[in-house]
């Protein structure tokens, strides 16, 4: 650095005589004389840039001597404060820095180095000079440790250099060009001070300098206004959280600033710092119980005494800051007080009970006041969640606070909220009592939150002329209807529903709750048919979710739900597949039918029947046919219950699928594809190829088997619960399947598929599994048994005997089923070539058919082209004739004959037999063969000449 700071005209006196434009031989005479002139031209202004030597000032300041060098060293700090008042070079900053270090150690004992000092601070924030575009990445880290030296200049005990390195610090984000720059140089980008702050920690150190100015106002006033800026960084806020800046702020706020820019800076910082790091490295800070009663005191005194709009928007945002501190569990809330207070705050215009906290508070109708309002409202919801805060929100009345808003709109009087305002308090009180309600049930039913809460839904539903305005979060989607309060006031009933307490339910009943929310179900499904609505899902979800809960376990409820209910629950079976994918909430809505189904149907036989006879199982059916993972679980289970309905048998049995497919076949095709889910070994045919663990998947193989105590289920019982394997066996055993497949083996392969129309022989290979899935899954668990045995203990011979027949039986029963696996499909081969034998057989009749009547034809054109062959023809008919008479004579009877005199075809006549009605024994001659035409009689006539007569 000593060679940096040599003045350049020293530099330009050195230079070799043999390399001087004067005496190069190289050049012509006036080419000389320009080189000497430009030389002398570029001496002279690095001389005016360079007028002091750093390295001499540095080396005098470093001297202690008498005063007589104390005005030397000024004199000198005043040449070097004039000859950069323009900017200072990257290159000299580290000197100067050395320079400012050197004065800040002469402040304690001579004031004189202040004003100096604060000069050259105040030459830092000046724009900085580079020479070359490369010069800012090459300076970088000396640059920037030398103004983190900035932060730690704070120790000068001298108020003036503090503010003024404050400002300084300021100056870096309003970076204003000097006058004047310096010739050659340029300055740095205008961001370039802001990084080189960022990457030394000028904001650590200014935090920790807070300590220092702590009972000096005016300075840390100035502190905080630097760290307002600085603050606007993640990376310079990352620096201030590792000084505990949070913490550090948070006992500043109650501070006496007359000004109030003590609060308003410190609040500021402390926004910053929430957005740009860690939200909960904040709050952990602010935690902490000073922090909390500091951030309390200063609350209450802007709630009570602050009566501007500025104070109010303050006390909104200090109130915000609370709210992201009560969301910490490990924050002293309640041991402050704090909680109580904003409890008794939220609660203080609804319930007018008086409270010593608020004494003298006047709340507006202004949008701060009515913002605040809305927070005292959320952090409600926040306590909700605390155990230890439940006490209070009982003791402060907040159910009847917050049952204020479930009543029917009003309109609003002079003073008093907007109706905007109104409706959006209203959602939002509805939406908190959602979480207080199952905390308080006691409160809840004292206050007979049922009663309002159904008279409430039924505002919603009636015709009373009310459009919400929908300006809210709660209310979106509620413009112009009441679909928001409704939303909301079941959610409310889902939530306290969701207890399962006795008292609330039948409270609920007593008042007909199953029938208002059918009837309001219904209203939601004849708006839903007009458009696809998410809120209208929701609705729709929650109200079958709360009829489920009240009707389990009850047959008279269901009872009551049974036809209304069930029409409408074959309205969402219904439901077209391609709408489960929309994401607006048909899914759930279609879970919660079939909840609902299961909950208020099954278990009673009116509705159960009226749900044959609407045709659900069909319905329950075609959705399992989808063969959607997530639907086939809860369908199995609903089919497996209805199943004790004899009636349900038969409309199993009936329902066909696509290309005709039976329940059975589709049963069994889900059975193999959870098969292929699950990894489990099978061959090419479908058949077990691991008799050991022949139901096992490849997951289940590759746990290892440690013991567990007996309370605890081994895998191979957990694995039950977590595929559909058991539900398919229970349901294929009550349908008879089993019962059907072991009368198949009895009687052979072929009575088999007389008994089940629509299974192939890969299903009956299936089948042959699933009849045995008990035996193999008790495998199993005796398999577990025996490892964990032998892990732990050593067993005597007659147990390891035991074991072993045991193991030895499960592998028997995976050999049985194998080798009758083989022979259903040795016996379905053979079918196959018998079948194949009857089709070809068929085909050659066809062809003999076809031949035979090719030949008849042919016959028939000889016959008609020659005569010499009909006559031979002729012949031969009457000999095949009379072959075919009997030849036996008829007793006493008469003999009639079957021929037809002079006919002269060979083609088969009619029946004609002549009779003679007289035998002539009895006549004595023969009957005359005269025809004799018949008279027909017109009884119209007859009737006319009567009339006539008449």
């Amino acid at each position: 650095m000593a060679s940096l700071a040599e003045p350049r005209g020293s530099r330009a006196r050195s230079r070799s005589p043999a390399r001087s434009p004067g005496l190069s031989p190289a050049l012509g005479p006036s080419r000389c004389g320009e080189e000497r002139r430009k030389a002398a031209s570029d001496a002279a202004q690095e001389t005016q840039v360079r007028p002091v030597d750093l390295n001499h000032a540095i080396k005098l300041l470093e001297d202690a001597g008498s005063s007589d060098l104390e005005d030397q060293q000024l004199k000198v700090l005043k040449k070097v404060v004039k000859s950069f008042e323009n900017g200072l070079p990257l290159k000299d900053l580290a000197q100067i820095m050395d320079i400012l270090n050197l004065c800040a150690e002469k402040v304690n004992e001579q004031e004189a180095f202040i004003e100096p000092v604060c000069e050259l601070i105040k030459l830092c924030g000046l724009p900085f000079q580079k020479k070359k575009f490369s010069d800012e990445v090459n300076y970088s880290v000396a640059v920037s440790k030398s103004i983190a030296q900035l932060g730690c200049l704070m120790r000068v005990p001298s108020s003036q250099v503090r503010i003024q390195i404050c400002k300084c610090i300021i100056s870096f984000y309003k970076m204003e060009l000097p006058k004047k720059l310096l010739p050659g140089y340029q300055p740095t980008s205008a961001d370039y001070k802001i990084q080189m702050a960022e990457l030394g920690g000028l904001a650590e150190t200014l935090v920790l300098s807070l300590a220092l100015v702590e009972n000096q106002l005016t300075e840390k006033l100035w502190v905080l206004k630097a760290l307002q800026h600085l603050s606007n960084s993640g990376v310079n806020c990352r620096h201030m959280i590792k000084a505990q800046a949070a913490s550090r702020l948070c006992l500043y706020l109650n501070g006496t600033d007359p000004s109030g820019q003590l609060v308003f800076r410190s609040s500021e910082i402390l926004w910053n710092l929430l957005e740009n790091t860690s939200k909960e490295e904040v709050v952990s800070q602010l935690s902490s119980l000073e922090c909390i009663h500091a951030l309390k005191e200063i609350f209450v005194d802007r709630l009570i005494n602050g009566f501007r709009h500025y104070d109010r928007q303050l006390r909104n945002d200090l109130l915000v800051i609370a709210t992201l501190v009560a969301e910490n569990s490990a924050a002293s809330m309640i041991e402050s007080g704090f909680t109580m207070l904003l409890i008794a705050l939220a609660t203080f215009t609804e319930v007018k009970i008086p409270n010593p906290l608020l004494e003298g508070l006047k709340l507006t109708y202004s949008y701060e006041d009515f913002e605040m309002k809305k927070l005292l409202f959320n952090i409600i919801g926040i306590f909700s969640k605390d155990p230890h805060a439940v006490q209070l929100l009982s003791e402060n009345d907040v159910m009847p606070a917050l049952l204020y808003y479930v009543k029917p709109h009003k309109k609003p009087g002079f003073h008093d909220w907007s109706a905007a305002q109104y409706e959006e308090l209203q959602l939002h009180a509805i939406a908190i009592l959602a979480s207080v309600a199952p905390l308080l049930v006691d409160k809840y039913l004292s206050c007979q939150a049922n009663t309002l809460l159904l008279v409430f839904l039924e505002w919603c539903v009636g015709q009373d002329p009310f459009f919400g305005q929908g300006n809210s979060f709660h209310g979106t989607g509620g413009r112009g209807s009441k679909l928001a309060q409704m939303r909301y006031g079941l959610r409310v009933l889902k939530s306290v529903v969701s207890l399962y307490d006795d008292a609330v339910n039948l409270n609920l009943c007593d008042q007909g709750a199953i029938s208002q929310l059918l009837e309001i179900l219904k209203y939601a499904a004849n708006k839903l048919e007009q458009k696809d609505d998410a809120i209208l899902l929701e609705i729709q979800a929650n109200i079958l979710f709360i009829l489920s809960v009240l009707c389990e376990n009850d047959v008279h409820r269901k009872e009551l739900f049974s036809y209304e209910g069930v029409h409408l629950l074959i309205s969402f079976l219904q439901m077209d597949p391609k709408k489960l994918h929309s994401g607006l909430g048909h899914r759930r809505l279609l879970f919660s039918a079939l909840d609902c189904l299961w909950s208020c149907v099954i278990g009673c036989y009116i509705a159960e029947d009226y749900f044959l006879e609407q045709q659900g199982i069909f319905f329950l059916l075609d959705l399992l046919a989808l063969k959607q993972k997530s639907l086939c679980n809860i369908i199995l289970g609903i089919l497996s219950e209805f199943c004790d309905n004899p009636k349900t048998i038969i409309h199993i049995s009936t329902w066909r699928g696509e290309k005709d497919q039976t329940a059975a076949k589709l049963l069994i095709q889900l059975w193999r594809q959870e098969e292929l889910d699950l990894g489990v070994q099978r061959d090419q045919y479908g058949r077990i190829a691991d008799v050991k663990r022949p139901i096992a998947g490849s997951f289940q193989k590759e746990q290892e088997i440690i013991p567990m105590p007996s309370s605890c289920p081994s895998f191979a019982i957990i694995e039950i619960s977590e595929n559909i394997r058991a539900k398919l066996y229970s349901l294929l055993c009550k349908l008879d399947i089993m019962f059907v497949l072991f009368k198949s083996v009895l009687n052979g392969f072929k009575d088999g598929f007389e008994n089940l129309p629509g299974l192939s022989a890969k299903d009956f290979i299936t089948l042959a599994i699933i009849r045995r899935y008990i035996d193999f899954k008790v495998g199993e668990v005796w398999s577990e048994v025996c490892t964990e045995l032998k892990e732990e203990f050593r067993p005597i011979a007659s147990d390891e005997e035991t074991l072993r027949v045991i193991s030895e039986v499960s592998e028997n029963i995976g050999k049985m089923v194998t080798a009758y696996q083989t022979e259903v499909l040795e016996n379905h081969h053979h079918q196959e070539i018998q079948e194949e034998e009857k089709a070809y057989t068929k085909i050659r009749a066809v062809h003999k058919q076809k031949e035979m009547v090719n030949k008849s034809w042919e016959n028939f054109l000889t016959r008609t082209s020659n005569y010499e062959a009909l006559k031979k023809a002729k012949r031969l008919q009457e000999k095949l004739i009379e072959a075919s008479k009997s030849k036996s004579k008829t007793q006493n009877g008469a003999v009639h004959s079957t021929d037809i005199k002079g006919l002269g075809t060979t083609v088969g006549s009619g029946r004609l037999v002549t009779v003679e009605s007289a035998p002539s024994q009895l006549v004595g001659r023969p009957l005359s063969a005269k025809r004799l035409p018949v008279k027909r009689v017109s009884f119209g006539a007859g009737a006319l000449k009567r009339n006539e007569k008449s």
